[in-house]
């Protein structure tokens, strides 16, 4: 009879144990999936970020080309030319203040 009470208290030290096992790699895979998820979070939250500095960069790379095409306007010529250096039209009026 010893030797079947030893073998039934062998048995549940072994259950002990393997439960034991589960629950700490249960505990374990616990820990390492919220940090996923948090590191998850964190792609989602950056790749938004640089979602919305591409859209500002296209917006901007339209508004250069815009004004790349206005450069090569004559328009454009007139204006330098009037606000830079000065100059106007033979029947221009000028105003000047006093």
């Amino acid at each position: 009879m010893r030797h079947r009470y030893s073998s039934q208290q062998a048995n549940r030290s072994g259950k002990a144990c393997v439960t034991l096992i589960v629950l700490a790699m249960a505990g374990i895979m616990s820990v390492q999936i919220v940090n996923l998820y948090k590191k998850d979070q964190q792609y989602i939250a950056q790749e938004e970020s640089l979602k919305q500095q591409k859209q500002a960069e296209l917006n901007r790379q339209k508004e250069l080309e815009a004004y790349e095409v206005y450069t090569q306007t004559q328009e454009y010529i007139e204006d330098t030319a009037k606000s830079k250096l000065g100059l106007v039209y033979q029947d221009d009026i000028i105003f000047k203040e006093q």
